[in-house]
């Protein structure tokens, strides 16, 4: 396993389309395991290949839950929305304010090319809707409601403390 870079905003990779998994073979189980690896070691819950310059439909997410690797996945059905904080490891120093679903249900296939289904809601599913964003060539910047830079944030706390 090794550790990826992660690609920034302003990098042309970022802004194109994915392209769907035809094969699971030893390559792309090695993909997974370096963005998992790459995920655990930036603290991040969601890693989309593009994200490490790779054109594929393929990502890992793991909110707590344990990991989860989605090749191909596809949001098949949508319910509820709420509106919550995001940040994105390829947009440092960002957050802002992002309306997603509440809960998603994705199709997926997993290393062993099984199909399956997932059900997220809360953390999981903004997960799921962010991380799949990726491989169409959005960032979270996009659907940002309200951009909010991490140091202004930092230091509206620490004002906040300070009364």
């Amino acid at each position: 396993m090794a550790i990826r870079i992660i690609r920034e905003e302003g990098e042309e990779v970022l802004r194109k389309k994915a392209k769907e998994v035809g094969v699971i073979d030893e390559r792309i189980v090695t993909l997974a395991e370096d963005m998992a690896e790459t995920m655990y070691n930036e603290d991040g819950v969601g890693l989309a290949a593009p994200q490490v310059g790779i054109l594929k439909r393929m990502v890992v997410i793991d909110v707590g839950e344990g990991l989860l690797t989605l090749i191909n996945p596809k949001i098949t059905q949508e319910d509820g929305e709420e509106i919550d904080i995001e940040g994105c490891l390829s947009v440092p120093d960002v957050v802002g304010e992002v309306k997603r679903p509440f809960k998603v249900t994705v199709e997926a296939k997993n290393l062993k090319g099984e199909d399956f289904v997932i059900e997220g809601e809360g953390l999981l599913a903004r997960a799921l809707c962010h991380e799949i964003d990726h491989l169409n060539g959005v960032l979270f910047i996009d659907r940002a409601e309200k951009i909010i830079n991490k140091n202004e944030m930092k230091n509206n706390e620490k004002r906040q403390k300070s009364k």
